[in-house]
């Protein structure tokens, strides 16, 4: 109720005790009081609509009607879209070290992929997350075997070489991955694949795990059960 015709209302009440109050005290006695008080009651509402009807449409319906809901925009987007146009429509991301960690391994191992290619590798890495084969946390799973040269589980951790960042506009790109990724994006494009190799090599263990998507320049793998490590 708006404050303008709260007021109309408790003017009309006001003048209806007074009416009441004073058509009693003057009232032939041969009315009853529930006569006197429709009688009343009937002469205040003829009055009041008198009342209104002097106020123009316009104004009287923006005094009584609901006020519409303000739309607000949503923190974070509620469809995805495998596409640069999406990931350009989105703001800047940013993050804590688990997202640092996440973007730079997409940075060094997928930025030349296409969009698809870059989600599935960052699939990888969450469903490893996910594994109890794995550690519990995204630099964890990245940084898993880093410090012998070529014992680890991403190569670009342990191969000799710096890892500058050379490119900003494409791992701006790989940051809004990561960030999609670490909120919650649905993986769907890889059927909780653990493991990925480019399609220039053919290592053994590809032989014994189940390919899941091919996607881009990689094939993708998920573990089976019998070879994971307690």
């Amino acid at each position: 109720m708006t404050p303008v015709v709260g007021q109309m209302l408790k003017w009309g009440r006001g003048l209806l005790v007074a009416a009441v109050t004073s058509f009693v005290a003057f009232a032939p006695a041969t009315l009853s009081a529930n006569e006197v008080l429709e009688s009343r009651l009937a002469a205040l509402l003829g009055q009041e609509s008198e009342a209104l009807s002097a106020i123009p449409d316009r104004r009287l319906a923006a005094l009584t009607s609901v006020p519409i809901p303000v739309e607000r925009a949503a923190s974070a987007p509620t469809e995805f879209d495998y596409t640069n146009d999406f990931l350009a429509s989105l703001p800047a991301a940013s993050g804590d070290s688990h997202w640092q960690c996440l973007a730079e391994a997409l940075y060094f191992e997928a930025r030349g992929e296409s969009t698809r290619g870059i989600f599935a590798v960052g699939e990888v890495i969450l469903n490893r997350v996910d594994s109890a084969s794995y550690p519990d946390s995204i630099c964890g799973v990245i940084n898993q075997g880093t410090g012998r040269k070529y014992q680890c589980q991403f190569t670009y951790t342990c191969d000799g070489y710096a890892e500058n960042i050379n490119e900003p506009r494409a791992f701006q790109k790989v940051g809004k991955v990561a960030r999609l990724l670490i909120d919650g994006m649905p993986r769907e494009l890889t059927d909780g694949a653990t493991h990925y190799h480019t399609k220039s090599v053919n290592p053994s263990w590809a032989r014994r795990f189940p390919r899941t998507a091919s996607i881009g320049y990689h094939y993708f793998y998920r573990q089976p059960t019998q070879q994971a490590r307690n």
